[in-house]
């Protein structure tokens, strides 16, 4: 069989702590028809997946690789939303250290920088009440799902396990910035991730495209979708440019 021709560029979006690909399921129509945009769902997402939640950066970095290994071909980025952001860069980082080639572009959303101790939010060791209400709170998880029992019981588990992973992220210091053009995206009333949070990635990049944020709280995109797309889509375009210019800076 003849082999599948390569999509203009193919995105691949990371998903929050204890989210999956369902919140991001109108994502593809918002982009051009020859992106090939893909949400990879971590493992443990829904009562359908019986593969146990990792709670190991290490172990849910070994997993993405493993599962895009064939995918990471052409012209691919990444975009990572809280958790995801932190998946994106440390995958970056993963292909650049053996010798692959890294996503032309980076896309790093409501994620701060890294506190040397981890983040000292520490939510997964709230309690359950403690839990749902900042849950609630930040917007990322249905009302039905926290309000209910049952599917709370379910849903639990994944939460704290994600939670733990992404607030105890730690990640050794960059010997030189990425040659990766990376930008960075938050909301203007995100108290999980708040803007003076994003600045500091600009240092771990050697060409920052810049900071782009959009009115609302940590899950600002659900009412700047159309936006947020035409930034990603114009950073892409300046990110192929920087790629072709024999001088590397930027137009």
């Amino acid at each position: 069989m003849p082999k599948a021709e390569e999509p203009q560029l193919r995105l691949f979006v990371f998903h929050h702590s204890g989210g999956s690909h369902l919140m991001y399921r109108d994502w593809p129509s918002a982009f051009p028809a020859g992106w090939d945009v893909q949400i990879p769902d971590a493992p443990g997402r829904g009562p359908r997946d019986e593969r146990p939640a990792l709670s190991d950066t290490g172990a849910l970095l070994d997993h993405f690789l493993a599962e895009l290994e064939d995918r990471l071909t052409g012209r691919f980025a990444f975009f990572g939303h809280s958790m995801g952001g932190m998946v994106a860069y440390e995958l970056t980082r993963r292909l650049l250290e053996s010798g692959r080639t890294p996503p032309l572009w980076l896309g790093v959303s409501a994620r701060g920088t890294l506190h040397p101790e981890g983040d000292p939010a520490r939510r997964y060791l709230l309690s359950d009440d403690d839990l749902r209400r900042e849950l609630m709170a930040m917007g990322g998880s249905s009302s039905s799902v926290l309000e209910h029992e049952e599917l709370w019981e379910l849903f639990r588990p994944i939460i704290r396990s994600d939670l733990h992973l992404s607030e105890s992220w730690r990640t050794p210091p960059l010997t030189a910035p990425l040659p990766v053009p990376l930008s960075v995206f938050g909301g203007t009333r995100d108290h999980v991730a708040p803007p003076h949070r994003l600045d500091g990635w600009a240092a771990t990049t050697a060409h920052f495209l810049g900071r782009h944020l959009f009115d609302g709280g940590h899950f600002y995109f659900h009412d700047h979708l159309p936006q947020l797309a035409a930034q990603i889509q114009d950073d892409v375009r300046r990110a192929l440019l920087l790629a072709r210019a024999p001088s590397g800076t930027a137009r």
